[in-house]
């Protein structure tokens, strides 16, 4: 089974970069540029795992996690990693996410972590 990929960005062509570097590891990844079209998109076909930039246009990253966490309340729970240029302050707001990935991304790490969620997927 693939596993399913929504990176939510308003970087596009880092998005985009990304995306291509996950499909070459066979997975089905799609982009998103703002919080809304990522919930839309989310609604439509829910992802197994989010990567969430924590400085969107229209929300901020936290705000936006708590949305897709509350979307998939009735089915399995997603992964949802913050990925951004940002240091992580250790709050609890940053406990929504699964994981916190600083740019530019250790893609080894990354690789790791979706590989534990497609094995268990």
């Amino acid at each position: 089974m693939t596993l399913n990929i929504l990176i939510v960005d308003d970087n596009r062509e880092a998005a985009e970069l990304f995306q291509e570097l996950l499909e070459m590891q066979d997975y089905a990844v799609r982009c998103a540029f703002t919080g809304q079209q990522a919930l839309d998109m989310a609604r439509a076909d829910r992802a197994g795992v989010y990567l969430v930039d924590l400085t969107l246009p229209d929300v901020h990253g936290t705000d936006l996690a708590r949305q897709l966490r509350d979307l998939a309340a009735d089915g399995p729970a997603p992964m949802v990693i913050a990925v951004t240029g940002l240091a992580s302050d250790g709050s609890d707001e940053m406990a929504v996410f699964d994981h916190f990935l600083q740019k530019p991304v250790d893609f080894e790490k990354l690789e790791r972590i979706l590989a534990g969620v497609a094995a268990k997927s």
